[in-house]
């Protein structure tokens, strides 16, 4: 059975898009920036748009009925190289003892306020 998750963010409608779907023991969550969905403001810095990332992401996990515990795949985009070593940290934080299959890829986001999106997908663990 599928089940769509949302974020409530005006993007989801417009694009067309879900911020996760969830089918079977499987979740997808979309990619996801450093917005702060209550407000729509995008932080300045690459730190705090990382961590509004992970909430976002931990969220729409836990809707879902997983957990960051779950994830075991993650795409990381960055728009520059520079913030790589930045991110890295704040990722190991929270994904340090999951250590999913993981990506870093360098390229431009959608508008130019964004520094980083996130993709994850997560398979439910037989608790």
């Amino acid at each position: 059975m599928r089940r769509l998750i949302s974020t409530g963010s005006p993007f989801e409608k417009t694009a067309g898009y879900s911020r996760a779907v969830v089918q079977g023991d499987w979740c997808f969550v979309s990619g996801t920036t450093g917005y702060d969905y209550a407000s729509m403001i995008m932080p300045e810095s690459v730190e705090e748009q990382t961590r509004n990332c992970l909430k976002t992401i931990a969220a729409a996990l836990e809707e879902a009925g997983f957990s960051l515990a779950d994830v075991v795949r993650a795409h990381y985009y960055v728009t520059d190289r520079a913030y790589v070593a930045t991110v890295f940290p704040i990722l190991g934080e929270t994904f340090g003892e999951i250590r999913p299959a993981a990506t870093m890829i360098v390229c431009g986001l959608n508008e130019p306020e964004m520094k980083i999106e996130i993709e994850v997908t997560a398979l439910r663990q037989k608790r």
